[in-house]
């Protein structure tokens, strides 16, 4: 951490004005989302732009990243780390609701999607509608990504456990079809309290892998440490 916010290797992540401050669950998306060649990528939710900005720094050639944030200040501030990063002529930020939205379409769409588990409370009011999905479900996710999506693009998710089947409903629902699952175990030995995963137009064979956070001696997982070590400081 560095004053308002987390220092990465290469840029700044600032949070003091968002709703949902860096995390886990945002770094393992913008580690893992597979970038392959994809030349505009639409980041939904972008909070603070963290993911849009990992997948800036991971990216070669001439790609333009879209971060859409639906709230004011959060969109501000996203703005303003994307400006004060090595890749402001790679991401730009605009403020506005996914339902909204219209573009030319994205070849990779990303999102670390609000989502609520029942008993989770929430002192701050923005991080309760941020959580808790008020104005972004995952069903307008699916069905507003699919109609922001080239023919060959894909859509990549971090969801908690408690979403994996309705995620999968709603993808066969919008004619998309699960191409990999990331099973994400924060300790070795534990069941998966997440999962990474990528949807296509295509019906393709299915990976299905595991990423182990911590091994049973404390350790990071050696799949999990080669995708966060180009970001973290102490790797």
């Amino acid at each position: 951490m560095a004053g308002q916010g987390f220092r990465f290797k290469q840029f700044q992540v600032n949070h003091d004005r968002c709703a949902m401050k860096v995390g886990t669950d945002g770094i393992l998306l913008g580690a893992w989302a597979p970038l392959g060649r994809a030349e505009r990528i639409l980041d939904v939710g972008t909070g603070t732009g963290l993911v849009g900005l990992m997948l800036a720094q991971r990216s070669n050639g001439q790609v333009q990243i879209t971060g859409l944030e639906l709230d004011k200040a959060a969109a501000a501030q996203a703005a303003e780390n994307v400006a004060e990063s090595p890749w402001p002529g790679k991401m730009h930020i605009e403020q506005g609701a996914l339902q909204q939205f219209v573009a030319k379409p994205f070849d990779l769409i990303v999102s670390n999607p609000p989502y609520f588990v029942p008993g989770q409370h929430f002192d701050c009011a923005a991080r309760a509608s941020a959580r808790h999905g008020g104005s972004l479900s995952l069903a307008d996710l699916f069905s507003h990504g699919c109609r922001l999506l080239s023919e060959n693009g894909q859509i990549c998710l971090v969801l908690p456990w408690q979403a994996h089947e309705e995620a999968l409903t709603l993808a066969d629902s919008n004619a998309l079809y699960l191409q990999e699952q990331q099973s994400v175990i924060t300790r070795e030995g534990k069941t998966p309290t997440r999962f990474l995963l990528r949807f296509g137009r295509i019906k393709n064979c299915v990976i299905k892998e595991e990423i182990v956070i911590n091994t049973v001696c404390g350790e990071y997982g050696d799949i999990y440490k080669g995708m966060v070590s180009p970001f973290y400081l102490k790797m």
